[in-house]
């Protein structure tokens, strides 16, 4: 059997394990020769942390690893660098706080490089680091996780605060210290910090959106096709569509809009297992970026439009969710309009749009996260593909019954309207919310292949009112020519009852 490195971040170990690797190295040495200071953002678990590792084995001159690599032959292996890799995830921030723990840090790391500190206080030490290292050539500088203690934090501003102060300091040291470094790279989940924290360091590359690179982490279609050819072969003989069901369920994720990588967590552990299945819900969805969209009434997440500021901004005071489900991967580039300058966003594949999903309706719902969203939604998924409407009503009040009351009386029809439209996404349906005509806004669409519904929705009104808003509207009207049944429902809702009150059904003629 292959032995795949899930959960591996030690470029060494993987090599020396015998483990498979997918040849990033040509993207690698661009990188190295192009740059000295350098800032890149990735969502967890896209390989971030073997970046820097491989980057660190390549500079400590350690040529037996890459043999077989493209970079074997290309390399200066005799021209070795002192490398000073500070990873801020295995620090105990939490426990001893961040000052002492990068003070701690700064020792371990000297001692590594076999050098004396004699400095006592953090900002200090960290200078006499990059400086004392450097007698024996310029240095390598690599960040990993720059941001896990402030993103630890966003509920709690103070700590925010005062670990923000703390890295500001630190690496304030690296505005002087340009003589002594060949290269830096800092990597992070996100961008939010990047000015605040790194605001002498002007000089600081951000190539996250940078098309060069937009698959330095990541696996292509044709690294998939090429590095797992005999996997592949066999599960084609027992599934032949599994290339496709891979794309659907794994594929997705841009930086530039044109070039698309799967996760490669999700494809290593699908090659381990060889069933597909969410293993993206195994990084757990952050409860307070949950909740603020459920404060905003935020639930329709396709074809968002942002602008590069925009998406690159985190205001720890007023966080926006677009940008973090984006920096956080829940989010990615679909296209960019180069005129206008805008990105369009979406759901990457369906492991991710199930996650999250799953998290926004057990959030509305008010349930425990975790409750599952398939059960629950299945029978209204049935009734409406078969039509069978009353079934369907039925359903949408056990997926109701759960509303807190106040929700009830605070957010007119928009919470189960939120419901509705995640309880359709959730099986997988073509819905669309606040649909535009020319002549109104429909509240929900609804496309499957024999149907296509119109949901108008009434909270303390009549059903009657609801029906005759599809019509008078003429909400179905563009859709004339489709060789589907149109079926237009109006549905009201009780707010002293809590369920539904009344519905009425009529197929377009």
């Amino acid at each position: 059997m292959r032995k795949y490195p899930i959960g591996l971040q030690d470029f060494g170990k993987i090599r020396k394990g015998g483990f498979l690797y997918i040849d990033k190295t040509r993207l690698i040495y661009n990188l190295i020769e192009s740059g000295n200071y350098y800032f890149l953002s990735r969502p967890r678990r896209f390989g971030k942390s073997l970046l820097l590792s491989t980057i660190k084995e390549i500079f400590s001159g350690n040529k037996e690893l890459f043999e077989g690599l493209w970079i074997h032959d290309q390399w200066n292996w005799a021209q070795i660098h002192p490398v000073i890799h500070l990873r801020l995830s295995k620090l105990d921030y939490q426990k001893l706080g961040l000052y002492e723990a990068l003070n701690i840090e700064m020792g371990v790391l000297a001692k590594e490089l076999g050098i004396e500190l004699e400095t006592n206080h953090l900002k200090g030490r960290f200078e006499e680091l990059i400086r004392k290292a450097s007698a024996n050539g310029q240095v390598v500088i690599l960040i990993d996780e720059y941001d896990k203690p402030i993103t630890d934090y966003l509920e709690d501003l103070e700590k925010v605060e005062e670990n923000r102060s703390v890295f500001k300091s630190l690496y304030s040291v690296l505005k002087d210290a340009d003589e002594y470094i060949r290269l830096l790279l800092i990597t992070g989940v996100s961008r939010f910090t990047k000015v605040s924290i790194f605001s002498d360091l002007n000089n600081l590359y951000d190539i996250t959106l940078n098309p060069h690179y937009a698959t330095l982490m990541g696996i292509t279609q044709q690294e998939l096709e090429s590095d797992f050819r005999e996997e592949i072969s066999v599960l084609q003989q027992r599934q032949p569509d599994i290339l496709q069901k891979l794309k659907e369920w794994y594929n997705g994720y841009s930086w530039d809009g044109t070039s698309k990588v799967y996760n490669p967590f999700s494809v290593l552990s699908y090659m381990g297992s060889g069933r597909i299945q969410n293993f993206w819900f195994q990084t757990g969805t952050p409860t307070w970026l949950v909740n603020l969209m459920r404060h905003n009434l935020e639930f329709d997440l396709e074809n968002v439009q942002i602008g590069e500021n925009a998406l690159s901004s985190f205001n720890v005071e007023h966080i926006a969710p677009v940008p973090v489900l984006f920096q956080t991967g829940y989010l990615t580039i679909k296209s960019y309009d180069a005129e206008t300058r805008l990105f369009e966003l979406g759901y990457p594949n369906k492991e991710v749009e199930e996650s999250l999903t799953d998290a926004l309706l057990s959030a509305y719902r008010n349930v425990f996260p975790g409750n599952d969203s398939m059960a629950v939604t299945y029978d209204l998924g049935k009734a409406l593909k078969n039509n069978d409407i009353p079934q369907m009503i039925k359903a949408l009040d056990v997926l109701l019954s759960t509303i807190p009351y106040d929700h009830w009386k605070a957010e007119s029809e928009s919470i189960f309207h939120i419901i509705v439209h995640l309880s359709f996404k959730r099986l997988g349906l073509d819905i669309r919310s606040e649909v535009h005509s020319s002549t109104g806004r429909c509240d929900v669409l609804v496309f499957t292949d024999q149907y296509i519904f119109a949901l108008e929705l009434k909270l303390n009104g009549t059903a009657q009112a609801a029906l005759d808003q599809i019509f008078d509207k003429g909400y179905l009207r563009s859709y004339q020519l489709d060789a589907r049944k149109k079926i237009a429902i109006g549905i009201n809702f009780s707010s002293e009852k809590r369920s539904v009150e009344e519905f009425l059904v009529k197929e377009v003629e």
